[in-house]
């Protein structure tokens, strides 16, 4: 076990709210000179080297992403009431084969996959479609694993995904902008054991809507995005990156935000002082999603074990921020020493938008998904050295 000492310092070791920079070392317009469909890919700037092309088009609302051993995209929607799954039949880089799923669920943004099973979450339930893959075009009807999930459609919608326990991980977001629920299954992460489904047990608390999770792959640590408070002006507080060296952790809602800053209603209650502070704050009202560590062998010895960080975008800021994939630098030591955009242009100069990042998928050969519910999209970002 990890000295106390230590692990208290490492929760300090990045929690500086400035904004990204304005772009790193080299941005360059990166599109796949294979794409020939509508979408303006050269407006998206990447680092030297990279290249972006599109995955899947026309898909309606594509939010939260897993892939199966065997290579199915399963993809979830929010808005639309729809779950696809894809398929790469011919290895172009291009899905060939689309499927849906199911239709008129409520928001079924998370998807998971575990022993030839999809798992789909809806608001106040989780479904399970057995031997899903055997049977794309003609589903079988999903099994209720659990419904007793609250059913508030504020922040509502979920992302899961399976931990290194074996367990479904499931976030329960505060049903407001900002209150202080008196049921403790709200601002949280909870765990589900799917074998055995009983009432879910809280293990993150203090959490206002987290659309995102994963797990170190060398210390099996849960780093999870919050998507913070709004009506505190355009800069505060920030959006924050988190992360949990244990179970039983208080994040701060509704007291505290970003690390340091005191709720005008409920501050006073408890001080900041009390709570997990971000391992990384973000921009204000970047609304983070998605986010994955790269595990991959494709790209640059510098990207392994950095974490990449889909931002959706601000809705009710007086200049638009995010709207970009970014990119933060982790030390061997869980510490985070750089926060930077790694993929821009979908935010115009003229703050118009054409698209809005969701979720990241890392695929085996070392490339990297990245879902947009806005320009009904999958992007394939990849590394081809070229200039």
């Amino acid at each position: 076990m990890r000295p106390l000492v230590f692990v208290w310092l490492l929760l300090f070791a990045c929690t500086a709210s400035t904004p990204p920079k304005s772009s790193p070392a080299i941005l360059v317009s990166a599109a796949d000179s294979a794409y020939s469909g509508k979408l303006p890919l050269d407006k998206i700037r990447l680092p030297e080297g990279f290249r972006i092309g599109v995955f899947a088009e026309n898909l309606k609302n594509a939010r939260s992403m897993c892939l199966s051993p065997s290579g199915t995209l399963f993809v979830g929607t929010r808005d639309a009431g729809f779950v696809y799954a894809l398929r790469d039949t011919d290895g172009d880089h291009v899905a060939d084969q689309r499927y849906t799923l199911a239709s008129n669920l409520n928001m079924p943004n998370g998807v998971a996959f575990r022993n030839g099973a999809l798992y789909v979450a809806e608001v106040s339930r989780i479904l399970r479609f057995d031997n899903i893959e055997d049977n794309l075009a003609n589903p079988p009807a999903p099994v209720v694993v659990y419904d007793r999930y609250p059913t508030d459609g504020h922040h509502g919608w979920k992302y899961i995904a399976f931990g290194p326990d074996g367990k479904l991980y499931v976030p329960v977001g505060a049903p407001c902008n900002i209150c202080e629920p008196e049921n403790p299954i709200y601002c949280s992460i909870t765990r589900l054991d799917v074998d055995k489904p009983d009432d879910p047990e809280v293990v993150q608390h203090g959490i206002r809507n987290s659309v995102g999770f994963t797990w170190h792959p060398a210390t099996g640590e849960l780093w999870f995005t919050d998507n913070g408070r709004d009506w505190l002006g355009d800069d505060l507080p920030s959006c924050e990156l988190n992360r949990a060296t244990r179970d039983g952790m208080h994040f701060g809602y509704p007291y505290c935000h970003q690390g340091d800053v005191k709720d005008p209603k409920f501050g006073d209650k408890r001080p900041c002082s009390d709570f997990t502070p971000p391992a990384q704050n973000l921009g204000p009202h970047v609304a983070p999603l998605g986010l994955e560590f790269y595990t991959g062998a494709m790209f640059p010895e510098a990207y392994r074990g950095q974490l990449f960080i889909a931002e959706h975008g601000s809705w009710n800021r007086t200049k638009k921020i995010g709207y970009n994939l970014s990119r933060v630098k982790v030390d061997e030591n869980g510490g985070c020493i750089e926060y930077e955009p790694f993929a821009t242009g979908w935010l115009e100069s003229d703050e118009s938008v054409w698209g809005r990042p969701v979720d990241v998928e890392m695929l085996p050969d070392g490339s990297m998904l990245v879902s947009d519910d806005h320009a009904d999209a999958i992007y394939r970002i990849f590394y081809d050295g070229k200039q």
